[in-house]
């Protein structure tokens, strides 16, 4: 293994965090308003509670960014059909300028994929949903 594997790995770490927080900022929200419409539109409409877990939030963070999201006109409420007494959030909109804001580095990233074999584009897809249920496993760890 190279010895600047570790070094290597954390800086792309930071500068996809980086970037995120930097997008969420371009597009008036919060890096966690942010991070929350990417949850719901990756796993659909959940219960609050299932945001704020996913979310790594209490309740009270939980409701305060569901009324952001909802003022902004991203997420809205509604009952749950299996149980009156649950709402359910779901997405109904995405940050205006979020697909601008996105594109330079999506350009240069995909810049970069079309630079591999199909070959290596397995392999390196393969890593990104392995780590990305190690990394899941690891926070579900960490939790209470």
């Amino acid at each position: 293994m190279r010895p600047d594997a570790g070094a290597v790995y954390r800086r792309y770490l930071s500068a996809v965090l980086l970037h995120g927080q930097a997008s969420a900022r371009a597009c008036d929200l919060g890096a966690t308003d942010l991070y929350a419409l990417n949850i719901l539109e990756l796993h659909g409409a959940m219960t609050p509670g299932e945001l704020g877990e996913r979310a790594g939030l209490t309740t009270g963070p939980t409701t305060r960014l569901i009324d952001r999201l909802e003022q902004a006109g991203y997420v809205r409420r509604s009952p749950s059909p299996d149980d009156r007494r649950k709402v359910i959030v779901e997405v109904v909109g995405k940050p205006a300028r979020l697909d601008e804001v996105m594109a330079p580095a999506r350009e240069r990233v995909g810049e970069i994929i079309r630079g591999y074999t199909p070959e290596q584009l397995d392999v390196l897809f393969d890593y990104f949903s392995r780590a990305a249920a190690a990394y899941q496993e690891a926070t579900d760890d960490l939790r209470p």
